[in-house]
C-alpha cells in the first residue's frame, strides 16, 4: 500500500512563518465560540467514507470517488475523493470551529506542512471496526489508519519539535466515524459473519474492536474523541433497493441493528471516559438527526429522501456513480447524494444541529 509522501517543495522560512500564524491564530474565523482559554489546534479523523477526503485515491479498490460527478458542487467542481457532491462532515466541523476550511487526506501527495499542523484525515472509504470489513474491498483498516497516525506524529515532531507536537496531539479534536460498513456490507451483504454470529454477538465484536481502537488513540495522546454512532442504515437508498421490497421502504431490521450497536457504544464511551484520566470520549448521536431529515424533509428544506441525486438514485454509489450516470439538477433538494452518502447540504444541517449540542462535552 502506497502511503504517499508529504511534498516539502518550497518549504522555506516564509512557509514556516505562515505555519506559525496558522497554529497561533487558526486557519479561519470560528463560527462557534470555544470556552475561554480553550484551544483546538487541529482536527484529526479516522473511519470510513463519511470522513474520507481522498485516502482511497491511490488504492486498488472499487471504493473510490475521485471522478465526476463526485465533487460537482465542491470548490471548482473538482472530484477530490470525497464521497459527496461537496464538503464532508470533517470539513464542516473544522470550518465551524475555526480550525481550517478543509481537512485533507493524509495520503494526498500534495499535502503541505501546514496541513499536518492543523489536522488530517486517515479515514478510508468502506473501512470498519471489524478487520474483515476493510479486507474485503482492500482499503485501509482501522489498525492501518492508526499506524499512519503514529507516522504522522513522527513527522510533525520532526518539523515542530516535541513540545508543539504534544500540544497539538493532546488538544486536537479527534473524529471517528465507522460501523456502517460493518453492518450493511460485512454482516448483511456477504455471508461470512452471519454464519458464525447473530446480530447481537456481531455488534459485540464491533464494540470490542472499537473500544480497543479508542484505547490505542488515548495511548498515543488523544484526549478529545468524538465517536459517531451508526445512522438509520435501513433508510439509505441502496438498502431500500436491496432489502426494502417493491416499495423500497426503510429496512427495519437494518435500523434495529444500527440502534443495537449504538445502545452498546454509548455506555462504553462513558465508561472509558471514567477510566482514562483527562479523556473526553463522547458519543455523537447521528441516527436521530438524519432520520429527522428523512421523515420530515419539508421542515428541513428537502424534497427527495429515498433516492440519491446520482443516476437513478436507487443503487449508484462509488464506481457505479460515474459520468454515465448523470446527477440531478439540484443536489440541495436531496438528503442523499448517491445511494449511500448524504449531500453536502444534509451534512450542513446535521453538523449545525449537533455541534452546539455536544461541543461542551469535550471541555
Amino acid at each position: 500500500m502506497s502511503k504517499g509522501q508529504v511534498n516539502m517543495t518550497g518549504f522555506f522560512v516564509g512557509c514556516y512563518v505562515i505555519t506559525l500564524l496558522v497554529l497561533l491564530f487558526g486557519a479561519s474565523e470560528a463560527v462557534i465560540k470555544l470556552p475561554p482559554n480553550i484551544s483546538l489546534p487541529a482536527l484529526i479523523a479516522f473511519g470510513d467514507s463519511i470522513v474520507d477526503p481522498g485516502n482511497n485515491n491511490g488504492l486498488t479498490t472499487v471504493a473510490k470517488s475521485n471522478f465526476y460527478p463526485y465533487g460537482k458542487d465542491f470548490e471548482g467542481g473538482r472530484p477530490t475523493g470525497r464521497f459527496s457532491n461537496g464538503k464532508i462532515p470533517t470539513d464542516l466541523i473544522a470550518e465551524e470551529l475555526g480550525i481550517k476550511d478543509l481537512v485533507p487526506a493524509y495520503l494526498d501527495p500534495a499535502l503541505q506542512i501546514e496541513d499536518l499542523a492543523t489536522g488530517v484525515s486517515f479515514a478510508s472509504g468502506a473501512a470498519g471496526y471489524d478487520p474483515l470489513t476493510s479486507a474485503i474491498p482492500s482499503v485501509i483498516s482501522m489498525s492501518g489508519q492508526f499506524n499512519l497516525f503514529k507516522e504522522y506524529k513522527s513527522k510533525i515532531k520532526s518539523y515542530f519539535g516535541e513540545e508543539r507536537t504534544n500540544f497539538i496531539i493532546e488538544n486536537a479534536l479527534y473524529v471517528v466515524v465507522a460501523g456502517s460498513d460493518d453492518i450493511t456490507n460485512t454482516y448483511y451483504a456477504v455471508p461470512f459473519r452471519r454464519a458464525h454470529y447473530d446480530i447481537n454477538s456481531y455488534t459485540d465484536l464491533m464494540i470490542n474492536k472499537a473500544v480497543g481502537f479508542y484505547k490505542d488513540l488515548y495511548g498515543e495522546g488523544a484526549r478529545r474523541i468524538a465517536v459517531f454512532g451508526a445512522p438509520p442504515l435501513g433508510c439509505l437508498p441502496s438498502q431500500r433497493t436491496l432489502a426494502g421490497g417493491l416499495n423500497r421502504v426503510c429496512v427495519e431490521e437494518y435500523n434495529a441493528a444500527a440502534q443495537l450497536f449504538n445502545s452498546k457504544l454509548s455506555p462504553q464511551l462513558k465508561s472509558l471516559t471514567n477510566q482514562l484520566p483527562n479523556s473526553r470520549i463522547v458519543y455523537i448521536d447521528i441516527y436521530s438527526p438524519l432520520l429527522d431529515l428523512i421523515q420530515n424533509p419539508s421542515k428541513n428544506g428537502f424534497e427527495v429522501v429515498d433516492k440519491g441525486c446520482c443516476g437513478t438514485g436507487n443503487i449508484e454509489a462509488s464506481i457505479l456513480c460515474n459520468k454515465f450516470t448523470p446527477p440531478c439538477m439540484d443536489a440541495s433538494k436531496h438528503v442523499f447524494w448517491d445511494s449511500y452518502h448524504p449531500t453536502e447540504r444534509a451534512y450542513q444541517v446535521i453538523i449545525k444541529r449537533i455541534l452546539p449540542q455536544y461541543l461542551n462535552s469535550f471541555f
